[in-house]
């Protein structure tokens, strides 16, 4: 099974230098994504194999930026939280693609213009199963049998009002009754899913 993951970066610095001293405050709370790129794709000595993530950098200067981590292919890339966001502050400083190219920055890692909207109608052309993770949904159970499976996370926030109706129908599954920090509820994913 191939796992994704989007996150939504609402305040998330889409252009420019990180500041690697100040991720949390300065940078759009950019923590919360590296941590989630931590834990969707790193095990204890290496990546897992056949897992995505895709960070939405929706804070500006300037338009929104998407940046794809395909664990399949990535190299060079370490688990330390300052050599992530180093490799993201290189990607900031390149223009951003148009809406629909996805450029390969190195092996493994790609980016784009675009948002969640944009991620969304890729998976749905490439039929992967989407699960939104609310703690108000039905618990989410490791019988899942699809071939790609795609969930959808915010940041420190809650979800706007737009995305909420982009949304739509779109399953909802819980790992918990609590709000877990969204690296927190990735790595319950990958637990219950490793169960099958």
């Amino acid at each position: 099974m191939q796992r994704r993951f989007a996150i939504i970066g609402h305040r998330a610095t889409s252009n420019g230098k990180l500041n690697l001293n100040d991720l949390a405050g300065s940078c759009g709370r950019m923590d919360v994504l590296i941590r989630a790129v931590n834990s969707a794709l790193f095990l204890s000595h290496g990546l897992r194999e056949n897992c995505h993530i895709t960070l939405h950098l929706m804070g500006g200067p300037g338009p929104s930026r998407r940046i794809w981590f395909d664990s399949n292919s990535l190299k060079g890339l370490h688990v330390e939280e300052r050599a992530i966001a180093g490799r993201i502050s290189s990607i900031l400083q390149e223009p951003v693609p148009p809406i629909g190219q996805m450029i390969e920055f190195s092996p493994g890692l790609w980016h784009s213009g675009g948002d969640i909207s944009n991620t969304l109608s890729e998976w749905m052309r490439e039929e992967v199963s989407i699960i939104l993770l609310d703690a108000a949904g039905p618990e989410l159970e490791n019988n899942l049998d699809e071939e790609r499976i795609g969930f959808i996370l915010s940041d420190d926030q809650a979800f706007t009002q737009e995305e909420e109706e982009l949304f739509g129908e779109i399953q909802r599954r819980s790992v918990g009754k609590l709000w877990l920090q969204g690296h927190s509820a990735i790595t319950v994913v990958h637990h219950v899913l490793d169960q099958s």
